[in-house]
């Protein structure tokens, strides 16, 4: 037990370093191909941190574990809004982009209804998964082939000059310690609940959802700390989007079938609730010209202990 608590204390430090290496790899790679740090951030910072979902998902589906993979995704997207968003706001409100209102908040929406309709029926399958699919592909066609607006007034929140050789190197090695940094921390922290006795059930349904989400948390906070806002809340609504449209074909895919309604009833309406909350928060601030400011994020954690609290008690 002491080796996993050595384990545990050297993953935060992987997490912490590493997240910080990886968002001034990212920051300063919009700065070298004149991308704007929002796209950065819900493309490469956001499939970066959400690397863990997405291969802990395939190895659920490919185990016969769709349930486990589901429950990641919705739980990752729980984690995301109620934690890692909500201790960047409490540390540093975040001013978030008026693009944000015309663009990514509406497909964040999007994809958040379209995940309710199709989960709806308790049934994930084949068809399921490529309607998903074909959403991801439009997203990202869309994404990239809108005219490039270049950095603008946000460019303040770019390091120095960096050659893109060691910008891209400074990428490759924060998401290599994140990824290392999380997985140490779940599979460390599942034997420490395995040595105390804590229920299988809430293993399964928090430390794996936490443990493959604490890249967004370590890099939201850190660009929040920098005063990368846009890369902030770009990280949270692009891992959220990732998770729903990457992390979630694969067990309809790999290992179709019914779930637990409880993964939709309680566990997709608590993502829903916090995502509508975030949208309110977003475009309120935006409209007048304010920050979405502490009491917001204490909101958020006060969410996620809500729903863990029903949680804990249904399992119980």
């Amino acid at each position: 037990m002491l080796l996993d608590v050595i384990i545990i204390c050297l993953g935060f430090a992987g997490l912490i370093w590493g997240a910080d290496k990886f968002v001034f790899g990212a920051s300063a790679l919009a700065r070298n191909l004149g991308i704007s740090p929002l796209v950065i951030g819900l493309t490469i910072v956001a499939f970066g941190t959400s690397a863990p979902e997405i291969f802990s998902s395939a190895a659920s589906a490919l185990a016969g574990e769709p349930e486990l993979a589901i429950g990641n995704a919705i739980g990752s997207n729980i984690f995301n809004l109620g934690v890692a968003l909500g201790v960047a706001i409490i540390i540093k409100p975040i001013t978030p982009p008026k693009s944000l209102s015309r663009k990514e908040m509406p497909a964040l929406l999007l994809v958040s209804v379209v995940c309710g309709l199709l989960l709806a029926n308790l049934y994930l399958g084949a068809a399921d998964s490529l309607i998903l699919i074909g959403v991801i592909a439009y997203f990202i066609y869309a994404l990239f082939t809108r005219k490039a607006a270049g950095l603008e007034e946000d460019d303040t929140e770019l390091p120095e000059q960096t050659s893109i050789l060691r910008a891209s190197g400074f990428l490759a090695l924060g998401l290599t310690l994140l990824i290392i940094g999380a997985e140490a921390l779940v599979y460390s922290a599942i034997s420490i609940a395995d040595t105390l006795g804590v229920s299988s059930g809430i293993i399964g349904l928090t430390l794996v959802a936490l443990g493959t989400s604490l890249p967004e948390l370590a890099a939201t906070v850190t660009c929040a700390l920098r005063g990368h806002h846009e890369l902030a809340i770009g990280n949270i609504i692009g891992s959220n989007i990732l998770n729903i449209l990457v992390v979630l074909p694969f067990p309809g895919l790999l290992a179709a079938g019914s779930f637990n309604s409880d993964l939709f009833y309680r566990d997709y309406t608590a993502m829903m609730v916090m995502t509508l909350l975030l949208a309110a928060l977003c475009y309120f601030a935006i409209r007048h010209g304010k920050q979405i400011g502490r009491l917001s994020g204490i909101a958020f954690l006060l969410l996620y202990v809500g729903w863990f609290g029903i949680m804990y008690y249904q399992i119980h």
